[in-house]
Protein backbone atom coordinates (compact mmCIF):
# COMPACT_ATOMS: atom_id res chain seq x y z
CA UNK A 1 0.00 0.00 0.00
CA UNK A 2 1.46 3.26 -0.98
CA UNK A 3 1.74 5.88 1.80
CA UNK A 4 -0.21 9.15 2.17
CA UNK A 5 1.39 12.45 1.04
CA UNK A 6 0.32 15.80 1.66
CA UNK A 7 -1.57 16.12 -1.22
CA UNK A 8 -2.66 12.56 -0.49
CA UNK A 9 -3.92 14.22 3.11
CA UNK A 10 -5.98 17.19 1.58
CA UNK A 11 -7.77 14.78 -0.67
CA UNK A 12 -8.92 12.73 2.21
CA UNK A 13 -11.63 15.50 3.10
CA UNK A 14 -13.69 14.09 0.02
CA UNK A 15 -16.55 12.02 0.75
CA UNK A 16 -15.45 9.56 -1.53
CA UNK A 17 -12.25 8.84 0.87
CA UNK A 18 -14.02 8.97 3.93
CA UNK A 19 -16.91 6.52 2.47
CA UNK A 20 -13.78 3.95 1.62
CA UNK A 21 -13.08 3.98 5.15
CA UNK A 22 -16.45 4.30 7.27
CA UNK A 23 -18.48 1.58 5.18
CA UNK A 24 -16.43 -1.47 5.92
CA UNK A 25 -15.72 0.12 9.68
CA UNK A 26 -19.63 0.37 9.88
CA UNK A 27 -19.98 -2.97 8.63
CA UNK A 28 -17.08 -3.93 11.58
CA UNK A 29 -18.61 -1.31 14.11
CA UNK A 30 -22.26 -2.95 13.24
CA UNK A 31 -21.47 -6.58 13.74
CA UNK A 32 -21.18 -7.06 17.12
CA UNK A 33 -24.14 -4.48 19.06
CA UNK A 34 -26.07 -6.17 16.07
CA UNK A 35 -25.38 -9.70 17.05
CA UNK A 36 -26.54 -8.26 20.77
CA UNK A 37 -29.65 -6.87 19.59
CA UNK A 38 -30.21 -10.61 18.03
CA UNK A 39 -29.29 -12.19 21.67
CA UNK A 40 -31.71 -9.24 23.49
CA UNK A 41 -34.40 -11.10 21.18
CA UNK A 42 -33.61 -14.43 21.49
CA UNK A 43 -33.34 -14.21 25.19
CA UNK A 44 -36.10 -11.38 25.54
CA UNK A 45 -38.51 -14.89 24.88
CA UNK A 46 -37.22 -16.82 27.70
CA UNK A 47 -39.10 -14.47 29.94
CA UNK A 48 -38.49 -11.27 31.98
CA UNK A 49 -36.25 -12.28 34.48
CA UNK A 50 -33.84 -13.88 31.60
CA UNK A 51 -33.89 -10.54 30.15
CA UNK A 52 -33.13 -8.49 33.51
CA UNK A 53 -30.22 -10.73 33.97
CA UNK A 54 -29.02 -10.33 30.38
CA UNK A 55 -29.24 -6.11 30.80
CA UNK A 56 -27.39 -7.07 33.64
CA UNK A 57 -24.36 -9.09 32.84
CA UNK A 58 -24.32 -7.49 29.66
CA UNK A 59 -24.07 -4.06 30.88
CA UNK A 60 -20.81 -5.48 32.74
CA UNK A 61 -19.99 -7.34 29.37
CA UNK A 62 -20.35 -3.60 27.79
CA UNK A 63 -17.81 -2.61 30.49
CA UNK A 64 -14.84 -5.10 28.91
CA UNK A 65 -15.93 -3.99 25.51
CA UNK A 66 -14.68 -0.35 26.32
CA UNK A 67 -11.74 -1.58 27.85
CA UNK A 68 -11.31 -2.84 24.35
CA UNK A 69 -12.44 0.22 22.59
CA UNK A 70 -9.37 2.05 24.79
CA UNK A 71 -6.96 0.02 23.04
CA UNK A 72 -8.22 0.27 19.67
CA UNK A 73 -8.89 4.10 19.89
CA UNK A 74 -5.09 4.63 21.34
CA UNK A 75 -3.25 1.98 19.02
CA UNK A 76 -5.49 3.62 15.77
CA UNK A 77 -3.81 7.26 16.48
CA UNK A 78 0.05 5.99 16.90
CA UNK A 79 -0.40 3.42 14.01
CA UNK A 80 -2.11 6.25 11.68
CA UNK A 81 0.30 8.99 12.60
CA UNK A 82 3.24 6.15 11.54
CA UNK A 83 1.57 5.35 8.61
CA UNK A 84 1.25 8.89 7.94
CA UNK A 85 5.11 10.00 8.44
CA UNK A 86 6.02 6.98 5.83
CA UNK A 87 6.50 3.77 8.66
CA UNK A 88 4.18 1.07 8.10
CA UNK A 89 6.65 -1.44 9.90
CA UNK A 90 7.05 0.84 12.87
CA UNK A 91 3.02 1.52 12.52
CA UNK A 92 2.32 -2.22 12.76
CA UNK A 93 5.18 -2.62 15.80
CA UNK A 94 2.60 -1.00 17.64
CA UNK A 95 -0.18 -3.45 17.07
CA UNK A 96 1.68 -5.72 18.07
CA UNK A 97 2.47 -4.11 21.69
CA UNK A 98 -1.12 -3.24 21.96
CA UNK A 99 -2.03 -6.91 21.56
CA UNK A 100 0.63 -8.11 24.16
CA UNK A 101 -1.46 -6.07 26.51
CA UNK A 102 -4.90 -6.63 25.12
CA UNK A 103 -4.20 -10.32 25.99
CA UNK A 104 -2.65 -9.67 30.11
CA UNK A 105 -5.83 -7.73 30.33
CA UNK A 106 -8.60 -10.18 28.94
CA UNK A 107 -6.79 -12.50 30.94
CA UNK A 108 -7.15 -10.64 33.98
CA UNK A 109 -10.64 -9.72 33.72
CA UNK A 110 -11.44 -13.76 32.58
CA UNK A 111 -10.61 -14.48 35.77
CA UNK A 112 -11.72 -12.33 38.00
CA UNK A 113 -15.48 -12.47 36.48
CA UNK A 114 -14.80 -16.15 37.84
CA UNK A 115 -14.19 -15.11 41.35
CA UNK A 116 -16.51 -11.72 41.96
CA UNK A 117 -18.73 -12.23 38.75
CA UNK A 118 -21.31 -13.26 41.69
CA UNK A 119 -20.89 -10.56 43.79
CA UNK A 120 -20.55 -7.66 40.97
CA UNK A 121 -24.09 -8.79 39.58
CA UNK A 122 -25.64 -8.83 42.85
CA UNK A 123 -24.40 -5.35 43.31
CA UNK A 124 -26.08 -3.78 40.21
CA UNK A 125 -29.39 -5.93 40.42
CA UNK A 126 -30.18 -4.23 43.79
CA UNK A 127 -29.81 -7.32 45.90
CA UNK A 128 -29.72 -11.08 45.79
CA UNK A 129 -32.43 -13.10 44.20
CA UNK A 130 -33.74 -14.75 40.68
CA UNK A 131 -32.30 -11.81 38.22
CA UNK A 132 -28.94 -11.27 40.70
CA UNK A 133 -28.22 -15.04 40.16
CA UNK A 134 -28.69 -15.61 36.75
CA UNK A 135 -27.20 -12.51 35.75
CA UNK A 136 -23.76 -14.13 37.39
CA UNK A 137 -24.26 -17.54 35.99
CA UNK A 138 -24.37 -16.02 32.38
CA UNK A 139 -21.76 -12.93 33.19
CA UNK A 140 -19.09 -15.73 34.60
CA UNK A 141 -19.19 -18.03 30.78
CA UNK A 142 -19.61 -14.53 28.70
CA UNK A 143 -16.55 -13.54 30.61
CA UNK A 144 -14.02 -16.44 29.38
CA UNK A 145 -14.36 -14.50 25.77
CA UNK A 146 -12.48 -11.53 27.30
CA UNK A 147 -8.89 -12.22 26.01
CA UNK A 148 -10.51 -13.06 22.70
CA UNK A 149 -12.62 -9.40 22.73
CA UNK A 150 -9.36 -7.43 23.32
CA UNK A 151 -7.33 -9.26 21.18
CA UNK A 152 -9.79 -8.22 18.27
CA UNK A 153 -10.32 -4.25 19.56
CA UNK A 154 -6.09 -4.18 19.14
CA UNK A 155 -6.27 -5.68 15.78
CA UNK A 156 -8.56 -3.06 14.87
CA UNK A 157 -6.70 -0.62 16.13
CA UNK A 158 -3.61 -1.10 14.34
CA UNK A 159 -5.29 -2.14 11.15
CA UNK A 160 -7.04 1.03 11.21
CA UNK A 161 -3.98 2.94 11.46
CA UNK A 162 -2.71 1.66 8.36
CA UNK A 163 -5.72 2.07 6.66
CA UNK A 164 -6.57 -2.21 5.58
CA UNK A 165 -10.31 -2.16 6.38
CA UNK A 166 -11.00 -5.65 4.55
CA UNK A 167 -9.12 -7.91 7.01
CA UNK A 168 -11.48 -6.42 9.39
CA UNK A 169 -14.15 -6.86 7.53
CA UNK A 170 -13.59 -10.56 7.69
CA UNK A 171 -12.34 -11.21 11.16
CA UNK A 172 -15.23 -9.81 13.12
CA UNK A 173 -18.22 -10.26 10.26
CA UNK A 174 -17.84 -14.01 9.77
CA UNK A 175 -17.56 -14.76 13.77
CA UNK A 176 -20.56 -12.62 14.65
CA UNK A 177 -22.25 -14.39 11.91
CA UNK A 178 -21.56 -17.88 13.02
CA UNK A 179 -22.38 -16.88 16.79
CA UNK A 180 -25.89 -15.39 15.55
CA UNK A 181 -26.92 -19.03 14.56
CA UNK A 182 -25.53 -20.51 17.41
CA UNK A 183 -27.88 -18.39 19.67
CA UNK A 184 -31.00 -19.56 18.91
CA UNK A 185 -29.86 -23.07 18.73
CA UNK A 186 -27.85 -23.26 22.08
CA UNK A 187 -30.73 -21.13 23.79
CA UNK A 188 -33.77 -23.53 22.83
CA UNK A 189 -32.74 -27.04 20.71
CA UNK A 190 -29.87 -27.59 23.06
CA UNK A 191 -31.57 -26.63 26.39
CA UNK A 192 -28.88 -24.17 27.50
CA UNK A 193 -31.50 -21.52 28.09
CA UNK A 194 -29.68 -17.64 28.89
CA UNK A 195 -26.39 -19.66 29.52
CA UNK A 196 -26.68 -20.47 25.44
CA UNK A 197 -26.07 -17.06 24.77
CA UNK A 198 -23.18 -16.72 27.01
CA UNK A 199 -21.98 -19.69 25.15
CA UNK A 200 -22.52 -18.31 21.71
CA UNK A 201 -20.83 -14.82 22.91
CA UNK A 202 -17.18 -16.78 23.46
CA UNK A 203 -16.97 -18.44 20.20
CA UNK A 204 -17.37 -15.18 18.01
CA UNK A 205 -14.85 -13.53 20.32
CA UNK A 206 -12.42 -16.29 20.61
CA UNK A 207 -12.60 -17.05 17.02
CA UNK A 208 -12.08 -13.44 15.69
CA UNK A 209 -9.30 -12.80 18.61
CA UNK A 210 -7.30 -15.04 16.98
CA UNK A 211 -7.77 -13.92 13.10
CA UNK A 212 -6.27 -10.88 14.61
CA UNK A 213 -3.27 -12.60 16.18
CA UNK A 214 -3.21 -14.66 12.89
CA UNK A 215 -3.26 -10.80 10.93
CA UNK A 216 -0.21 -10.18 12.70
CA UNK A 217 2.05 -13.41 12.48
CA UNK A 218 1.12 -12.82 8.44
CA UNK A 219 3.53 -9.84 8.78
CA UNK A 220 6.25 -11.41 9.67
CA UNK A 221 7.31 -8.64 11.96
CA UNK A 222 9.32 -9.03 15.31
CA UNK A 223 6.41 -10.43 18.11
CA UNK A 224 8.65 -10.43 20.96
CA UNK A 225 7.32 -7.99 23.54
CA UNK A 226 8.73 -4.56 24.54
CA UNK A 227 7.85 -2.79 27.06
CA UNK A 228 9.12 0.96 26.81
CA UNK A 229 6.80 0.62 23.48
CA UNK A 230 3.57 -0.82 26.08
CA UNK A 231 4.31 1.46 28.53
CA UNK A 232 4.48 4.69 26.03
CA UNK A 233 0.81 3.26 25.07
CA UNK A 234 -0.17 2.77 28.44
CA UNK A 235 0.43 6.30 28.80
CA UNK A 236 -1.56 7.29 26.01
CA UNK A 237 -4.54 4.85 26.95
CA UNK A 238 -4.81 6.64 30.38
CA UNK A 239 -7.00 9.19 29.32
CA UNK A 240 -8.84 7.28 26.90
CA UNK A 241 -8.97 4.88 30.24
CA UNK A 242 -9.90 7.27 32.78
CA UNK A 243 -12.67 8.66 30.20
CA UNK A 244 -13.78 4.94 29.41
CA UNK A 245 -14.65 5.10 33.49
CA UNK A 246 -16.43 7.65 33.24
CA UNK A 247 -18.59 6.39 30.45
CA UNK A 248 -19.10 2.70 32.09
CA UNK A 249 -19.63 4.72 35.69
CA UNK A 250 -22.75 6.64 34.02
CA UNK A 251 -24.16 3.33 32.22
CA UNK A 252 -23.53 1.18 35.11
CA UNK A 253 -25.36 3.75 37.67
CA UNK A 254 -28.58 3.92 34.89
CA UNK A 255 -28.59 0.24 35.11
CA UNK A 256 -28.33 -0.05 38.63
CA UNK A 257 -31.21 3.10 38.75
CA UNK A 258 -33.20 0.91 36.29
CA UNK A 259 -33.01 -2.03 38.38
CA UNK A 260 -34.75 -0.68 41.31
CA UNK A 261 -37.52 0.33 39.25
CA UNK A 262 -38.42 -2.80 38.50
CA UNK A 263 -37.58 -5.85 36.40
CA UNK A 264 -40.19 -4.55 33.16
CA UNK A 265 -38.01 -1.14 33.82
CA UNK A 266 -34.66 -2.59 34.15
CA UNK A 267 -35.92 -4.74 30.66
CA UNK A 268 -36.82 -2.35 29.03
CA UNK A 269 -34.02 0.26 29.42
CA UNK A 270 -31.43 -2.66 27.88
CA UNK A 271 -33.64 -2.95 24.64
CA UNK A 272 -33.75 1.41 24.29
CA UNK A 273 -29.71 1.02 25.64
CA UNK A 274 -28.50 -1.75 23.39
CA UNK A 275 -30.03 -0.20 20.40
CA UNK A 276 -28.74 3.44 21.62
CA UNK A 277 -25.17 1.13 21.46
CA UNK A 278 -26.20 0.16 18.12
CA UNK A 279 -26.74 3.65 16.80
CA UNK A 280 -23.39 4.92 18.08
CA UNK A 281 -21.05 2.68 16.96
CA UNK A 282 -23.08 3.03 13.48
CA UNK A 283 -22.16 6.64 13.97
CA UNK A 284 -18.99 6.07 14.97
CA UNK A 285 -17.81 4.53 11.55
CA UNK A 286 -17.01 7.95 10.59
CA UNK A 287 -15.15 8.57 14.28
CA UNK A 288 -13.02 5.50 12.95
CA UNK A 289 -12.42 7.10 9.71
CA UNK A 290 -11.52 10.33 11.40
CA UNK A 291 -8.91 8.62 13.37
CA UNK A 292 -6.71 7.01 10.10
CA UNK A 293 -6.96 10.17 8.33
CA UNK A 294 -6.94 12.73 10.80
CA UNK A 295 -3.55 10.89 12.55
CA UNK A 296 -2.57 10.70 8.65
CA UNK A 297 -3.20 13.88 7.78
CA UNK A 298 -1.10 15.75 10.98
CA UNK A 299 1.66 13.27 10.69
CA UNK A 300 2.42 14.00 7.17
CA UNK A 301 2.70 17.34 8.31
CA UNK A 302 -0.99 18.69 6.72
CA UNK A 303 -2.54 20.69 9.53
CA UNK A 304 -4.77 22.42 6.74
CA UNK A 305 -5.90 19.06 5.38
CA UNK A 306 -6.93 17.75 8.85
CA UNK A 307 -9.26 20.65 9.45
CA UNK A 308 -11.12 20.32 6.16
CA UNK A 309 -11.52 16.84 7.05
CA UNK A 310 -12.40 17.91 11.25
CA UNK A 311 -14.98 20.16 9.48
CA UNK A 312 -16.61 17.41 6.53
CA UNK A 313 -17.18 15.02 9.26
CA UNK A 314 -18.51 16.59 11.76
CA UNK A 315 -21.29 17.77 8.84
CA UNK A 316 -21.77 14.31 7.97
CA UNK A 317 -22.17 12.95 11.27
CA UNK A 318 -25.52 15.42 11.79
CA UNK A 319 -26.81 13.75 8.82
CA UNK A 320 -26.44 10.50 10.13
CA UNK A 321 -27.85 11.50 13.65
CA UNK A 322 -31.13 13.00 11.42
CA UNK A 323 -31.24 9.95 9.12
CA UNK A 324 -31.30 7.55 12.50
CA UNK A 325 -33.67 10.14 14.48
CA UNK A 326 -36.51 9.51 11.43
CA UNK A 327 -36.22 5.66 11.66
CA UNK A 328 -36.12 5.03 15.24
CA UNK A 329 -39.14 7.67 15.33
CA UNK A 330 -40.71 5.36 12.61
CA UNK A 331 -40.40 2.01 14.63
CA UNK A 332 -41.53 3.03 17.69
CA UNK A 333 -44.41 0.94 17.56
CA UNK A 334 -42.43 -1.96 16.12
CA UNK A 335 -39.37 -2.72 17.58
CA UNK A 336 -39.83 -3.13 21.43
CA UNK A 337 -42.17 -5.87 20.70
CA UNK A 338 -38.97 -7.48 18.72
CA UNK A 339 -37.54 -8.02 22.00
CA UNK A 340 -39.98 -8.75 24.68
CA UNK A 341 -43.88 -9.74 24.26
CA UNK A 342 -44.58 -8.43 28.15
CA UNK A 343 -46.80 -5.86 27.81
CA UNK A 344 -45.24 -3.65 30.51
CA UNK A 345 -41.30 -4.18 29.07
CA UNK A 346 -42.80 -2.71 26.01
CA UNK A 347 -45.09 0.01 28.08
CA UNK A 348 -41.37 0.95 29.99
CA UNK A 349 -40.06 1.38 26.66
CA UNK A 350 -41.95 3.86 25.34
CA UNK A 351 -40.97 6.20 28.02
CA UNK A 352 -37.48 6.21 26.53
CA UNK A 353 -38.25 6.16 23.86
CA UNK A 354 -38.70 10.47 22.92
CA UNK A 355 -35.51 10.61 24.45
CA UNK A 356 -33.95 8.19 22.27
CA UNK A 357 -35.30 9.72 19.04
CA UNK A 358 -34.67 13.22 20.46
CA UNK A 359 -30.62 13.16 21.13
CA UNK A 360 -29.75 11.14 17.78
CA UNK A 361 -28.76 14.09 15.55
CA UNK A 362 -26.70 15.43 18.57
CA UNK A 363 -25.00 12.18 18.99
CA UNK A 364 -24.03 12.27 15.30
CA UNK A 365 -21.74 15.33 15.81
CA UNK A 366 -20.59 14.15 19.21
CA UNK A 367 -19.42 10.68 18.07
CA UNK A 368 -17.99 12.36 14.81
CA UNK A 369 -15.83 14.77 16.43
CA UNK A 370 -14.73 12.73 19.07
CA UNK A 371 -12.88 10.63 16.22
CA UNK A 372 -11.37 13.84 15.12
CA UNK A 373 -10.01 14.59 18.94
CA UNK A 374 -8.90 10.60 19.18
CA UNK A 375 -7.13 10.49 15.81
CA UNK A 376 -5.27 13.88 16.80
CA UNK A 377 -3.89 12.59 19.61
CA UNK A 378 -6.38 15.33 21.66
CA UNK A 379 -7.17 12.52 24.71
CA UNK A 380 -6.26 15.18 27.65
CA UNK A 381 -9.28 17.20 26.65
CA UNK A 382 -11.62 13.96 25.64
CA UNK A 383 -10.91 12.76 29.08
CA UNK A 384 -11.45 15.98 30.95
CA UNK A 385 -14.87 16.51 29.21
CA UNK A 386 -16.23 13.41 29.73
CA UNK A 387 -15.64 13.61 33.58
CA UNK A 388 -17.43 17.37 33.46
CA UNK A 389 -19.84 15.74 31.52
CA UNK A 390 -20.86 12.31 34.05
CA UNK A 391 -19.95 13.89 37.25
CA UNK A 392 -21.63 17.68 36.55
CA UNK A 393 -24.71 15.90 33.91
CA UNK A 394 -25.34 12.52 33.63
CA UNK A 395 -25.05 11.19 36.98
CA UNK A 396 -26.68 13.72 39.22
CA UNK A 397 -29.66 13.31 36.55
CA UNK A 398 -29.95 9.92 36.64
CA UNK A 399 -29.89 9.45 40.77
CA UNK A 400 -32.27 12.58 40.98
CA UNK A 401 -34.03 10.29 38.81
CA UNK A 402 -33.99 7.92 41.55
CA UNK A 403 -34.68 10.18 44.42
CA UNK A 404 -37.95 11.90 43.05
CA UNK A 405 -39.32 8.29 41.42
CA UNK A 406 -38.89 10.28 37.72
CA UNK A 407 -39.02 6.36 36.27
CA UNK A 408 -36.83 5.46 33.30
CA UNK A 409 -38.27 9.19 31.50
CA UNK A 410 -35.55 10.95 34.23
CA UNK A 411 -32.76 8.30 33.17
CA UNK A 412 -32.84 9.18 29.66
CA UNK A 413 -33.31 12.42 30.42
CA UNK A 414 -29.92 12.44 32.08
CA UNK A 415 -27.93 10.84 29.36
CA UNK A 416 -29.47 13.58 26.29
CA UNK A 417 -27.96 15.99 29.09
CA UNK A 418 -24.59 13.89 28.77
CA UNK A 419 -24.42 14.44 25.18
CA UNK A 420 -25.26 18.19 24.93
CA UNK A 421 -22.95 19.60 27.58
CA UNK A 422 -20.14 16.87 25.17
CA UNK A 423 -21.46 18.43 21.69
CA UNK A 424 -21.05 22.31 23.08
CA UNK A 425 -17.01 21.31 24.53
CA UNK A 426 -16.44 19.87 21.16
CA UNK A 427 -17.53 22.29 19.57
CA UNK A 428 -16.13 25.10 21.30
CA UNK A 429 -12.58 22.47 21.10
CA UNK A 430 -12.90 22.41 16.97
CA UNK A 431 -13.17 25.72 16.68
CA UNK A 432 -10.06 26.70 18.86
CA UNK A 433 -7.40 24.45 16.80
CA UNK A 434 -5.94 23.60 19.22
CA UNK A 435 -5.73 19.99 18.25
CA UNK A 436 -4.37 20.14 15.38
CA UNK A 437 -0.71 19.45 16.64
CA UNK A 438 1.50 17.64 13.29
CA UNK A 439 4.16 15.30 13.44
CA UNK A 440 4.54 11.42 13.89
CA UNK A 441 3.97 11.07 17.63
CA UNK A 442 2.00 13.62 19.68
Amino acid sequence: MSQPTVTDARAAAAPRRIAALALPALVVLAAEPLYVLVDTAVVGHLGRVPLAALAVGGTVLTLIAWLGTVVAYGTTGRSARRFGAGDRAAAVAEGVQSSWLALGVGVLVAVGMQVGGGALARTLAGGPGEVADAAAQWLRVAALGAPGLLLAAAGNGWLRGVQDTRRPLVFVLGPNLLSAVLCPLLVYPAGLGLVGSAVANVVAQTVSGLLFAGALVAERVPLRPRPRLIGQQLVLSRDLLIRGVAFQASFLSATAVAARFGAAAVGAHQIALQLWFFTALVLDALAIAAQSLIGAALGAGDEAGARALARRIGLLGGACGVAFAVLIAAGAGVVPGLFSTDPQVRDQAMVAWPWFVAMQPLAGVVFALDGVLIGAGDVRYLRNLTIVAALGGFLPAIWLAYGLDLGLGGIWAGLTLFVVIRLVALLLRLRSGGWAVVGAVR
